[in-house]
């Protein structure tokens, strides 16, 4: 890794003067809500191991390269048994996220972390719907900083199966009396609200990628929050044509598969070129529900296929006044984030907290996120963040 870092660097001329790591700047901003100077250097000490300890990022082996047994014991204690509250950091890190390297939209998408037995927190036989087969471990609900660039987490939620919401697992993992997680639609919901209070009032359209949940459930907790979304869908999600639009449809009820494979003549171009990709654009509304009365304002969005036949991605948006191609960008910055979520995630050890500690695993992954914003910065600066290194 740190060659790779080494020859990404060397390749960008002034911006060798950039130590690895985070700008002085920023690393003051990210840690002042710990008050105290011990837990500060903590902090910084644990982000220093998840970048620099190789293998597994567990405490015994960060603790283990940074500085023995005594190490192990001050860093368990420090995250999993410590009072410090994490949303201040992920808030920070949102804020300086957003200064130093910009965005265009958040991204939602779920993290599955399989594990090998059942005591971490959160651990269970949990179906995963895009790989099709239960899996034994957790789901994680992250929201991503994106651009065409770069992409970084800044929030997340942890899915608990409902045995972790009763006793007397619920007690030993110390979960909060409040905290319900107990579906991705409501991890969804919760992690785009913390995201958006952290990273301030600019607004930015809201990409989830979370194939297996109802995205009409989550379209109707974006909409009330005031979100400008577009979510991935599934072909048998039951739509119908907003008459108020196109008078000359029928009102019923299909999925939003049969729906674009139905309409196959509104396919138009959405790009330019020779191989430009094509898009269905569909006018629709959600029926009601036990949630709410029918969701109006809606667009059904087929991308890719062949003339008369089905689509290779469904989207369900309300950004009726944005183009097609402008949509199909944003979509793309959901495939950037889980490719980010490998190559530099799982490096700086996002997936590998192994713990009962609720509070743990939410500090560990906040701090893993700092890692990985300090490698974002390391490896593909933007000229604020190069100004703010030559002037520090």
């Amino acid at each position: 890794m740190e060659a790779d870092v080494e020859q990404r660097r060397s390749s960008r001329g002034d911006a060798d003067e950039c130590p690895y790591g985070l700008v002085p700047e920023a690393e003051s901003e990210l840690f002042a809500s710990l008050r105290r100077s011990g837990q500060r250097q903590k902090a910084e000490h644990y982000v220093k191991g998840l970048l620099e300890t190789p293998g597994r990022k567990t405490l015994g082996h960060i603790a283990a390269h940074l500085g023995g047994p005594a190490a192990q014991q001050s860093l368990h204690h420090f995250i999993s048994e410590s009072l410090w509250e994490w949303a201040p950091l992920r808030h920070a890190l949102a804020r300086q996220a957003r200064m130093l390297l910009g965005h265009d939209a958040w991204v939602v998408r779920p993290m599955v972390i399989p594990k090998a037995g059942a005591h971490s927190i959160g651990v269970d036989l949990q179906f995963v719907p895009h790989l099709g087969r239960a899996v034994n471990g957790q789901q994680a609900v992250g929201v991503w900083l994106a651009s065409e660039r770069s992409a970084v987490p800044v929030e997340w939620q942890l899915v608990l199966p409902r045995r972790w919401r009763e006793e007397p697992l619920r007690s030993r993992a110390r979960i909060p009396a409040g905290v319900r997680a107990d579906c991705l639609e409501e991890c969804v919901r919760e992690a785009t609200a913390q995201a958006a209070r952290g990273a301030g009032p600019r607004n930015r359209p809201v990409i989830v990628d979370a194939r297996g949940a109802d995205a009409v459930a989550i379209a109707r907790r974006l909409g009330a929050d005031g979100h400008q979304f577009v979510i991935r869908t599934e072909p048998a999600t039951r739509l119908s044509v907003d008459r108020s639009v196109l008078p000359a449809y029928g009102a019923r009820e299909r999925g939003a598969g049969e729906l674009v494979a139905h309409l196959g003549r509104m396919r138009t171009p959405a790009g330019p070129g020779p191989d430009r990709p094509t898009a269905s654009v569909i006018p629709v509304v959600a029926p009601a529900s036990v949630h709410g009365g029918a969701l109006r304002g809606l667009r059904l969005m087929g991308e890719g296929g062949a003339p008369g036949g089905g689509a290779d991605r469904l989207w369900l948006t309300n950004a009726t006044g944005v183009a097609a191609s402008a949509l199909l960008r944003l979509t793309r910055l959901s495939d950037l984030v889980a490719r980010d979520a490998v190559d530099i995630g799982d490096r700086v050890g996002l997936r590998d907290f192994a713990g009962r500690s609720f509070s743990g695993w939410h500090r560990h992954i906040t701090l893993a996120s700092i890692a990985h914003f300090a490698t974002v910065l390391a490896t593909e600066p933007s000229p604020c963040a190069t100004a703010a290194c030559k002037a520090a």
